[in-house]
């Protein structure tokens, strides 16, 4: 009788396990334009992806501050050390006319508290 209930089991199990593996996407975080700052020059946008909600208006000043002072290169990676939290990610800037956009993309946030989390 086990026998008969253990190998249905095994059976089912391949029955149903015609589906390949499932792929899912942190999505757990904030996308947006964080940041708008209008100048004689133009107008700058900072927009983060997959932000923490608690440092994403932090985070996206810092990310302005850099930019103004000509310390962020389009597509490398950047770490930006907040009051909360310590941010690692990339960072994406397109130009086009008088419009700036500063794109950054979380790969890693270290909390003060020492959690570290991975995106």
């Amino acid at each position: 009788m086990k026998k008969i209930i253990f190998s249905l089991s095994v059976l089912s199990c391949f029955a149903f396990s015609n589906e390949g593996p499932k792929v899912t996407t942190y999505s757990y975080g904030h996308n947006g334009m964080e940041y708008v700052a209008r100048s004689k020059n133009g107008t700058v946008i900072i927009s983060t992806f997959n932000s923490k909600i608690t440092i994403r208006q932090d985070i996206a000043t810092k990310l302005y501050k850099m930019y103004i002072n000509n310390e962020l290169e389009n597509k490398n990676r950047v770490t930006i050390c907040g009051s909360d939290a310590d941010v690692t990610g990339k960072c994406i800037i397109k130009k086009k006319d008088s419009l700036t956009t500063v794109d950054f993309y979380y790969e890693t946030v270290e909390w003060v508290l020492g959690i570290k989390r991975n995106f």
